[in-house]
């Protein structure tokens, strides 16, 4: 097993979508997320890092198999939806990275590979210009039903990494979840970090 990491953008970037959409299809599905995912609509999403400026995809690879896969742009290019409620705050998204996705096959996590997909996204943030981030993680309630009993929030992850929740600053987004037939809007945590 050769495991790389590879920060993508341009063509590469473009040459890694139909892998990243596959990923997100099959990671996002499980807990918290539970998206039914289908591959029309991950090909429409995902396009836009294809034609975003600044945008970049950090892929995880075991020899040529993309394995895992974080994405990032500026915040200014994302959805209203994520724009919205930061402006409402009195941030600026000009001024802010969005650290998106970031999804790895279960059989290659505990191995840092997380960490290396912050570094490299911050990285490239700085090497842009930008001086702070920002991520959104799914809010779920501890007693949903599908809730795996040995789940541990990645909440310690984020805030060792520098991170902190903005306190009252909620994003919300339409997906399916498994079993439903329609998409419904999905409440997420916004977390913030300078560097």
């Amino acid at each position: 097993m050769t495991l790389q990491i590879r920060r993508l953008i341009g063509e590469d970037l473009k040459l890694a979508l139909g892998g990243l959409a596959h990923l997100r299809i099959s990671v996002f599905r499980a807990w918290p997320y539970l998206y039914e995912g289908t591959e029309d609509y991950e090909t429409k999403y995902l396009q836009r890092y294809a034609e975003t400026e600044g945008a970049v995809i950090v892929g995880a690879y075991d020899g040529d198999r993309l394995i895992g896969a974080a994405t990032g742009e500026p915040l200014g290019s994302e959805y209203e939806a994520f724009q919205a409620p930061l402006k409402a705050k009195g941030f600026d998204p000009d001024n802010i990275f969005y650290m998106a996705e970031s999804v790895l096959d279960p059989a290659y996590r505990g191995r840092g590979i997380g960490h290396l997909f912050f570094d490299e996204r911050e990285a490239h943030a700085k090497a842009l210009g930008f001086e702070e981030a920002v991520f959104c993680a799914v809010i779920r309630p501890e007693s949903h039903p599908l809730r795996p009993a040995e789940y541990q929030p990645l909440d310690p992850f984020w805030v060792k990494r520098g991170y902190a929740k903005l306190e009252g600053v909620t994003v919300t987004f339409p997906w399916r979840d498994v079993g439903e037939t329609e998409e419904t809007e999905k409440p997420m945590q916004v977390w913030h970090r300078r560097f």
